[in-house]
């Protein structure tokens, strides 16, 4: 199993965390770099370990302190074999910890630059479906877009018209997430992919412990009685999914 959508630079004891994830039957984990600190952190850890890999990207809560200096490192960064995509990146209207003309000039930016290097963009939205969709319809046909943590379905409908990557997380595990159910439902089988957002999120199973990547196992069996699936056979699906988007080994 693979969690595509991990902050392990969050993790003080982050070798104990992959230990419990390999011994969980997931032996890949993207992590995600929110800041240029966070991006080192997060490529420093996929030189150590093997089945780690890394997206790399300014989180919008950052977009207050982005400039040009910023984005040329990011650039650099990326330039890592075991960096796969740009992000997350994207618009936050719900914390709103930046101004919004500045949310939207780094996600701007951000989407050029998964253009430029051919690489897929994971999109962090909040609260911003609309904006979002906007600068999303913007890019070349050809960028993949991942959509992390999927808790809108307001935009199921332009995800499946484009053919982004639809990602989910523990919330869909939660008693009232019905719709989120439904949405994971509708998702085309080859644009489904799992996540933790740990440490964040944590699943049903576990609610109210930190998150981690051993327990994207419980989204997946979610995700696979959502969709009236065999749990083995969307567990493969998910892994081509996302060795196809991310340009896995």
């Amino acid at each position: 199993m693979i969690d595509t959508h991990a902050h392990l630079d969050a993790f003080e004891d982050v070798d104990d965390v992959l230990d419990r994830a390999r011994r969980a039957g997931v032996r890949r984990v993207v992590t995600v770099g929110t800041s240029i600190d966070s991006c080192r952190a997060a490529l420093a850890l996929c030189e150590r370990e093997e089945g780690i890999f890394a997206a790399l990207g300014l989180h919008p809560h950052e977009a207050g302190s982005i400039g040009s200096q910023e984005l040329d490192e990011l650039r650099e960064l990326l330039a890592h074999p075991k960096a796969v995509a740009v992000g997350e990146a994207g618009l936050d209207y719900y914390r709103d910890l930046a101004p919004r003309e500045r949310q939207a000039s780094a996600f701007r930016a951000q989407a050029a630059l998964a253009g430029e290097l051919g690489k897929p963009l994971v999109v962090h939205t909040r609260a911003a479906d609309e904006d979002t969709v906007a600068t999303l319809r913007e890019l070349p046909a050809e960028v993949p877009v991942v959509l992390h943590c999927f808790s809108s379905s307001r935009l199921l409908e332009p995800a499946v018209e484009r053919g982004w990557y639809v990602s989910f997380a523990g919330n869909v595990t939660y008693p009232k997430a019905a719709e989120l159910r439904w949405a994971a439902a509708q998702v085309p089988a080859e644009r489904l992919l799992a996540e933790t957002d740990s440490p964040y999120l944590a699943p049903q199973q576990v609610r109210g412990k930190r998150n981690e990547p051993a327990h994207v196992v419980h989204t997946l069996a979610t995700l696979a009685e959502a969709r009236g699936e065999e749990a083995t056979a969307l567990e493969a699906q998910i892994e081509a999914n996302a060795a196809t988007v991310l340009s896995l080994p």
